[in-house]
Formats: structure tokens, sequence, C-alpha cells
């Protein structure tokens, strides 16, 4: 038999959801869920949306080969391993993004539907509605592996989602903890148990260390101040970082015996500011901190336990540290800056002052600025930069990153004709502010007269 035509968008796929979905299409949709266990299954992104082919090629959308395997499986007697190994298979086949809300929807059907009373959110904020368990549950009608299930898809929302997602592993482990709260006391004390037991913790003459994937926590204590300690601590927070099971958004817990911090006004004075600010004391672990900072740094990923107001890209106190330390990091604090989320993070702003007030503006500290403003929207330059941009070397280092301007764009940027002339508004922003604007009249009538022709070719 010959399959009928495709009824997704475009033709891209078939879908499967309807009640009259032809019989054969359901076959090879099963067969689908058979390659992906068996590892035959292929994904597709080159378009969207992001189709999933079974050995014969026939295309569905992940969300529905996932909804169709987990609407199979009986609610008693939960088969909590099968379970998790086909949706840790559609995760690796095709990300994250593709399944979290399937799963997501799931346990809110299956476990706080059928187990909840669930209330109204009166207060127009709250992401998720409050939730009492049902007076007449009984002890028998509760299935501790679909309460597992539950807890391993409130893990994954942390460890694969991004920082935002910890609302909804807060949700879940609420849920949970209502019916069975040894099971999330077992998770805060060890983890979901994918750690190696060195990992999770640690315990040395001069330091003391946990780390935990499900609440996406790393705690550390250290007992001395000095260079063995702090290398013993940087140690751990890479391997801690190099397991996948590990959340890339998560909180550092650090007490240290040297109540110091960067030199940088404004900066949330918490542990993990501690810690480099003591670190980066030793020149010899110099490339243990830019090795912390590179596997930390990941786009759209935060500290979880700084404001919202001062929110932080995990790896950003290891850049500032290092950073200020000499130019040989400007690199580091380049690669840095363009990874930043510019719609939320700022505190680099603060970073940037004390920067170029140490190194001032010359041919190797000019890509900083212009990465710089990108990183975050609305940068507002320090009192004292142009003082310290009106001399001649300053000045020629700018003209030189105007000529080249269009090699700091990103590349979908490239291809706008104006992308260079509001990049390079930004930029002298960046120094001058709103005496920039109107072709820097304020700036030039101020400006010396041997410097005055270099800052008609800036401003023109």
């Amino acid at each position: 038999m010959r399959l009928p035509k495709r009824d997704g968008v475009n033709g891209r796929y078939y879908l499967i959801h309807k009640p009259d979905t032809d019989a054969e299409v359901l076959e090879h949709a099963d067969q689908c869920i058979q390659d992906v266990l068996n590892g035959t299954a292929r994904e597709n992104h080159a378009d969207y949306p992001v189709v999933i082919r079974n050995e014969k090629g026939t295309p569905f959308l992940p969300n529905q080969i996932l909804e169709r395997y987990l609407y199979q499986l009986p609610l008693k007697e939960f088969p909590y391993e099968d379970a998790v190994v086909f949706c840790d298979a559609m995760r690796q086949l095709v990300g994250w993004v593709e399944v979290r809300y399937e799963l997501e929807k799931y346990i809110e059907k299956q476990v706080q539907e059928r187990y909840f009373i669930v209330g109204e959110r009166d207060d127009g904020f709250t992401v998720f509605p409050p939730c009492t368990v049902c007076p007449e549950l009984r002890e028998e009608d509760v299935d501790d592996n679909l309460l597992r299930f539950a807890c391993y898809v409130a893990v994954c929302h942390t460890v694969y989602g991004q920082s935002f997602e910890s609302l909804t592993t807060e949700h879940i482990f609420g849920l949970v903890s209502q019916i069975r709260p040894d099971m999330v006391k077992e998770l805060k004390a060890n983890g979901s148990g994918k750690l190696p037991p060195e990992i999770r913790k640690r315990k040395t003459e001069r330091m003391t260390a946990s780390a935990n994937d499900a609440f996406a926590v790393i705690r550390i204590a250290a007992k001395e101040d000095t260079q063995e300690c702090y290398e013993e601590v940087l140690d751990y927070l890479c391997e801690v970082l190099e397991q996948e099971a590990f959340p890339d958004s998560y909180s550092v817990e650090f007490r240290g015996v040297e109540k110091i911090y960067l030199p940088i006004p404004g900066l949330p004075k918490k542990g993990i500011n501690q810690l480099f600010a003591c670190a980066v004391r030793y020149p010899k672990l110099h490339r243990k901190i830019e090795r912390y900072a590179r596997l930390a740094m990941k786009e759209f990923e935060f500290y979880n336990n700084i404001s919202d107001e001062q929110c932080a890209m995990p790896g950003t106190f290891a850049v500032f540290a290092l950073g200020l330390e000499g130019l040989e990091w400007q690199q580091l604090v380049c690669d840095y800056l363009e990874l930043c989320d510019d719609e939320h993070s700022s505190v680099q702003e603060k970073f940037l002052h004390v920067y170029f007030k140490k190194f001032g503006f010359t041919d190797q500290t000019m890509p900083v600025l212009v990465s710089g403003v990108q990183s975050m929207q609305g940068f507002k330059p320090a009192r004292e930069f142009r003082t310290l941009i009106a001399n001649e070397e300053s000045l020629n280092a700018l003209l030189k990153i105007k000529e080249h301007l269009k090699d700091y764009l990103p590349e979908e940027a490239k291809r706008s004709k104006n992308a260079s002339v509001y990049l390079w508004r930004d930029v002298i922003w960046g120094i001058w502010g709103k005496d920039s604007v109107n072709g820097g009249k304020k700036v030039m009538k101020a400006a010396p007269a041997h410097l005055r022709e270099i800052y008609e070719q800036i401003f023109h």
C-alpha cells in the first residue's frame, strides 16, 4: 500500500493526532518509535518545523511521536526506566527544545490533574496555579514510578533547559513533595544519581565540595587561603562542568577564608565573586581560571543565585578577574561579551568602566569596546571616557576600528546596509554619550585645536 499524501505544513510531515489518521501512517509512526529506541531514526533541522524520520524516511513531528509513545504507557506500574530511555533518546536526537513542552504537558495531565485540586492564579504574576492534594486520593491510587518520572522531567528542565525553566522544576518538585516528600528529599541530598560519587561529594584537607544536578547547585567551602586550595577548587569546578548531566545554569555557593572581592563597584558581593578575587592573585592559576570560564560561558544561561537585576552569565567573575589582570586576556573578554544576552545582561557595563579606566583606549582595547556596546542595550559611558580618549593615539585607534567596523558585526548583520552605521553610532555613544549626537558638535567644540581634524573624521 502507498501512504496517503502528507498533511503537515507544506507537505513536510504526517500528522498523527487526528482520530481518522490512516492506519498505515500510524504503523509508520510506531516504527519511528522503535527506530528511536534502536538509534536508527533520523532528524531534519533543515527547515521549520523540525521533523523526525523512521528508517523508511517517513517524517513526523517529534512532539507527536513522543506524545504517542507516552500515552500508550500504563499509569499503574508505570515503566519508569523504559520511559526515561525513550525520552533521553528523543532529546539526544532532536534537542531538548523539541520535547520539553510535551513532557511538561504530560506531567500536568497525568500527575497534576489526577492527583491534585488545581486552583486559580489570583495575582497575575505566578507562572503556575496553586495545587493541593485531592482529599479523596488513596495510597493505592498513587504510582511511585510515575512520580519518579515527574522528577525526571523536573530535573531535565533544569539540566537541559534555559534558566527560566527552573520555575517548572520547582513546580513539579512541589507537586511530588506533597505526596512523596522523601523522593524530593533524596534528590536534594544526592541529585539525580547521574553524577559520579566523586563529583557529588568531595572532601580534602583544604576544601569540602558537593554538586547537585537536580537543583543545579555547587557548594564549596575553602579551608585555606592558599594557591593549592584554590587550585583544588578550580579543578573541581571544571570537573563538574564537564559532566553532561550538570546544568548550564547553576548556583555556586562559595565560602572562603579571605573576604575580598573584585575591584569593580556595584558587582554583587557573592561567593563566586570572592572566589575569583582570591584565586586571580596567583598567576599560576590563571590558565585554570580561563579553563573554567570557557567551560562555563554559554549564551542565555545564568548564575541562578544572582538577582535578575544583576544577572550574570556563568563564567562572568572569572572573565572579569582575568580581564583586569592584563591585556593578554583581551580575546577571552571579547569572547565573553559576544555571548552575553544583550536583552537581559548589563553587569558587564560595570566591568567595562573599570577596564578602560585601567587600560585606556588603544589598538588593543578597541575591540573590547566594540564587543561591549553590542553586548547590552543602552551602554552608558563612564564620565572619564571623554578624557581618556582625548589623545592622538586613542583617537587614531578609534578611527582604525571605524574603517574595519564590518568585521565586528555578527554574520547575519553583515548583509544589512545600515548595520555598520548603527554600530558606529553605538560605539561613539559608548564614549561620549549624548554629546555624540548631532555630529558630535559639543565634543568638537571642546576639542583641542590640534586634534579637531581627527574628531571630524570620527563624527563624519
